[in-house]
């Protein structure tokens, strides 16, 4: 092979293995914003499901936005003693889950 040979030879392997299908991309064409434009974080879809979340959602106080956030981390924690405890099918479920999610919170915290 002569050395222009190899040269397109090269050349044509470099521009075949060169090519970027910019699924992911600089955000607005910007690369010094420090965030990349993907399929899911520029999705109408997920910019709808995180404009729904307390933290991001307009006209709310933040102490609203904060009680709205408390009450879903306290039934996560609630939610396992009184739906998965020993005393599920009782009366007293809600106040015996109440009791330990209060106890849990104490535990933790000292």
């Amino acid at each position: 092979l002569s050395p222009e040979q190899v040269s397109t030879i090269s050349s044509t392997k470099l521009n075949a293995t060169s090519k970027s299908f910019d699924v992911v991309s600089a955000f607005e064409g910007d690369p010094f914003v420090g965030h990349l434009s993907t399929p899911i974080t520029t999705s109408n879809l997920t910019k709808t499901y995180l404009g729904s979340l307390p933290a991001y959602q307009s006209g709310l106080s933040p102490l609203l936005r904060g009680i709205n956030i408390g009450f879903v981390h306290g039934y996560f924690l609630l939610g396992p003693f009184v739906k998965l405890g020993p005393l599920r099918d009782s009366q007293v479920a809600n106040f015996v889950g109440f009791v330990s999610t209060i106890s849990l919170v104490l535990i933790l915290t000292t």
